[in-house]
């Protein structure tokens, strides 16, 4: 476009927001108009939440669900649950909703969960640095110690409290147990990354044997060493809940984070990707669209359907119910990669 053109299509959009030049006395005047309306608006959204459906409505909301609670009876969904998804109180209690109900009618939901932020905040408690280096953390012992303290410990039995409180069943797990995890050190010959390892195998009997009977598994991701190796190791959340998507062959993965999904740009949340295919990712990967946080995201998405895996999700956690609007909609939410 030359510089005249582009000209006259910002002057084009300038007036069109702006059609009139108004005094003073006329902007302020528009001003409490539109306060006006923004607090009838939000008045009326307020009175609509707290309205009842009535019946005819209940009725066809039941009647949209019910081809999708079908769809989903039998199959295993796993569910990771980020650390900064996870920081809001409200929204934890919505999820763990959201999980009994799935539990509930039938479906194999397995809940594997980070902890990030709160790691962080033990580690400042006690006076320790935490250190970063690519995005993974620098696990020495005692961090280790701290790292296994905060999420096999506090944070899996906080989860798991709150699915029994909602009444679920729900077990807490790590990936030490039964030697569902198994890791080794990251070889790194200029980055000694500690107690921080790699996947190298997953054994799901236990979390299968449980789904048999009813329960909802809850991981926490600490491993355990290879045979003969008795060290614990700090697992990424998202590459351990692939991984053990994969092993479970699980219908879905799905991703609950704190970003809508992936988005051409990020200032912009209107510019959601809704499906992406394995092979546009790649396209997007490198012409920057997906990049910083989001590349291991993806990543682990296209693990989890290299490995099997039917559809992969990555959802805005901060979102009410975002997981059954996803499940049991035609609307859907967030970013679906297949």
């Amino acid at each position: 476009m030359s510089e005249n053109a582009r000209y006259s299509s910002n002057a084009a959009n300038e007036s069109a927001v702006h059609p009139t030049v108004r005094t003073r006395g006329e902007r302020e005047e528009a001003m409490t108009t539109d306060t006006a309306n923004n607090s009838a608006d939000e008045r009326q959204r307020c009175e609509n939440r707290e309205r009842p459906l009535d019946n005819a409505h209940w009725a066809d909301v039941l009647v949209q669900a019910m081809p999708y609670f079908k769809k989903w009876v039998g199959k295993v969904v796993v569910v990771k649950y980020g650390g900064n998804a996870m920081l809001n109180d409200e929204l934890k209690a919505a999820v763990m909703k959201d999980l009994v109900l799935l539990n509930t009618i039938g479906v194999h939901v397995v809940l594997v969960h980070g902890g990030g932020p709160e790691i962080n905040k033990m580690l400042d408690r006690v006076g320790k640095e935490s250190k970063f280096v690519d995005g993974l953390r620098c696990t020495d012992a005692d961090t280790m110690e701290i790292v296994e303290m905060v999420l096999s410990g506090k944070l899996n039995k906080e989860i798991v409290g709150m699915l029994l409180r909602e009444g679920g069943k729900a077990v807490g797990l790590s990936g030490v147990d039964g030697g569902l995890i198994r890791a080794k050190k990251i070889n790194n010959d200029k980055i000694d990354y500690g107690y921080t390892g790699e996947v190298t195998e997953v054994r799901p009997d236990i979390v299968a044997s449980l789904l048999s009977q009813g329960f909802i598994p809850v991981i926490s991701t600490v491993a355990v060493g290879e045979d003969g190796d008795t060290n614990r190791y700090n697992i990424n959340a998202d590459t351990a809940a692939a991984k053990i998507a994969v092993a479970l062959h699980a219908e879905k993965f799905v991703q609950l984070t704190n970003v809508p999904g992936i988005l051409r740009d990020t200032g912009d949340s209107s510019s959601l990707i809704a499906r992406v295919s394995r092979a546009e990712l790649e396209s997007l990967v490198n012409d920057g669209t997906v990049a910083g946080g989001m590349i291991p995201k993806v990543e682990c998405c296209i693990t989890a359907l290299a490995g099997g895996v039917k559809r992969t999700h990555i959802i805005d956690g901060r979102v009410p119910h975002s997981l059954l609007i996803e499940m049991f909609s035609d609307r859907g939410i967030g970013t679906m990669i297949y």
